[in-house]
């Protein structure tokens, strides 16, 4: 079985909904399946980003992308992920607190639509942080102990 991330809210590169957006309640994640964990897997970790912002955001802030979830230590026996939920230990996401932030493309730049992409890594270690990391220390720390990744990609844009 191939190790999979899914959402019933929507389809791979499907719309995700607004309630899962500034247009809804910016602080409710989508809920997430997940499939085929590889053996050896001890922890999941689970990333949400968008690489589609303005060229001015990502020069002023100095990103690639817009970081709008970063989740860790996700137990291995996770095979769903309820709506509002976060299973595991919260990182910082672009807007410098801990948690979920959903979409929220400015709908007076191009492109309008955005694409989000939720990446799901199977480690075989878990990882450890004296304060909550930002998404490129995780990414960092996950390098050598990645088994597998699944990958969903949902879009988004704002009238």
């Amino acid at each position: 079985m191939a190790f999979e991330l899914s959402s019933p809210a929507f389809g791979e590169q499907g719309i995700i909904p607004a309630k899962y957006t500034c247009d809804g309640n910016r602080e409710l994640s989508p809920p997430l399946l997940i499939s085929g964990v590889p053996d050896g897997t001890e922890t999941l970790v689970l990333i949400m980003d968008d690489p589609d912002i303005p060229l001015f955001a990502k020069e002023a802030r100095a990103i690639e992308a817009f970081d709008h979830w970063v989740l860790y230590n996700i137990p291995v026996d996770t095979k769903e992920i309820p709506e509002g939920t976060a299973p595991g230990v919260s990182g910082l996401n672009t807007t410098g607190n801990t948690g979920y932030v959903g979409p929220c493309p400015p709908p007076q730049y191009e492109p309008k639509e955005h694409r989000y992409m939720f990446v799901l890594y199977a480690l075989s270690e878990r990882l450890e942080f004296a304060s909550p990391p930002t998404k490129q220390q995780v990414l960092d720390a996950l390098k050598p102990i990645t088994l597998a990744t699944a990958k969903l990609k949902g879009r988004y844009s704002r009238a």
